[in-house]
C-alpha cells in the first residue's frame, strides 16, 4: 500500500480470533482495535481497516492517532486477568446490542454461503448444531425467512 495511491486496502491482520469473533467484530458499526497486554495489534475490523492507518506500528504511536479519531480505549480483563486493550473508534448507526450484532454476522455469512449451513458453520468455526440454535434463538428459518413471515 502506497500512501498516494487512490484507494489504499490494507491488508488483512493475522489474528487469533475465531472466525465468528472476527465477523462479529466486523458487524460493529464503529471501528474496533485489538491491542495485546504488549500492545501490538490483534485485529482491526473492517472499519478500523478502512481507515488506511498503519497497524503494524506500536500501541504508543498508534493510539494518538486513534484518539484523534474520536476512539475510546476500554480495558479488556477476566477477572484480574489483563487481556489486553480495545481502542473504540465513532462509526455509522448500526445494531446496537450483541445479540443484533451476532445475528447480523451470521445472516451475513449465510448470504456469502448462500444458506448452506455446513459451510457457514464451518466459516464461522461453530458447529451445525450451534448454529441451529443461533437461528432458532434469533426466528430465522434456514431458507432465510423470518419465522414471522407469511409462507409463499
Amino acid at each position: 500500500m502506497t500512501p498516494n495511491s487512490p484507494n489504499p486496502t490494507p491488508a488483512p491482520l493475522p489474528s487469533i480470533f475465531s472466525p465468528l469473533a472476527k465477523a462479529l467484530l466486523d458487524s460493529f458499526s464503529e471501528g474496533v482495535v485489538v491491542f495485546d497486554p504488549n500492545g501490538r495489534v490483534l485485529y482491526a475490523n473492517i472499519q478500523a481497516r478502512d481507515l488506511g492507518l498503519d497497524y503494524s506500528q506500536t500501541s504508543r504511536e498508534l493510539m494518538p492517532q486513534l484518539a484523534d479519531l474520536g476512539g475510546r480505549l476500554k480495558p479488556l480483563r477476566i477477572g484480574t486477568m489483563e487481556l489486553g486493550e480495545a481502542m473504540f473508534l465513532p462509526g455509522s448507526a448500526g445494531p446496537k446490542t450483541l445479540a443484533e450484532r451476532e445475528k447480523e454476522a451470521i445472516v451475513r455469512s449465510l448470504d456469502a454461503n448462500s444458506w448452506k449451513l455446513a459451510e457457514t458453520a464451518k466459516s464461522l468455526g461453530i458447529s451445525r448444531t450451534t448454529l441451529w440454535r443461533r437461528l432458532r434463538a434469533y426466528g430465522l428459518h434456514r431458507d432465510g425467512r423470518s419465522k414471522w413471515a407469511q409462507a409463499s
